[in-house]
């Protein structure tokens, strides 16, 4: 899939996906620290198209986690995006609470992120990030950081775009899909 075609919106004549973003983050749940994150990644994704429909803050607690991305499911959003918690500290556990909470997972989501982060960064290798499937909700972890969050989220859009579309009931023929001018490719 060329660059281009990864960084179109989402088609005009669709509605646009519901999306909630969960920044994980102790500091920033006790209002230590602004949260940066979770308002850059609403920035990427309204010009993307999407319509986000809530930005919350849970600590670095899986309990409140899994609670936070069970409560964005069952509002029937599309796609939920949490930031932070994907490290090797002892109080990063995003993936876990994710993998807890989801019924199958995308493992091609993080790995193609963290492919194309390791371009920028060779620490991109010990990002823990997850995603998966709760019901008709896509769930992927990104970084904590705005920098890292937008550009791992940037590198798969397109494709969850796709995938949204089959997850949310539609089409679900690929082939027919690239055989179309601009479709998207396998």
């Amino acid at each position: 899939m060329s660059h281009s075609e990864t960084d179109r919106p989402q088609p005009a004549g669709d509605e646009a996906y519901a999306a909630s973003v969960i920044t994980v983050s102790d500091r920033c749940s006790r209002g230590e620290r602004e949260d940066a994150s979770g308002p850059a990644l609403v920035g990427l994704l309204v010009k993307r198209g999407y319509r986000v429909v809530s930005m919350s803050v849970v600590p670095d607690e899986r309990p409140q986690i899994e609670a936070a991305i069970k409560e964005a499911a069952a509002g029937d959003v599309a796609l939920v995006l949490t930031t932070g918690g994907t490290g090797f500290s002892p109080r990063d556990v995003t993936p876990e609470a994710t993998c807890a909470v989801c019924e199958r997972m995308a493992p091609g989501i993080p790995e193609a992120m963290r492919a194309a982060s390791m371009a920028i960064t060779p620490h991109a290798c010990l990002s823990r990030e997850t995603a998966g499937i709760l019901g008709r909700t896509l769930v992927v972890n990104l970084p904590g950081s705005p920098k890292a969050a937008c550009e791992n989220i940037s590198a798969v859009i397109g494709p969850i775009a796709h995938g949204l579309r089959i997850l949310r009931g539609g089409p679900a023929d690929c082939a027919a899909e690239a055989a179309r001018p601009g479709g998207a490719r396998g």
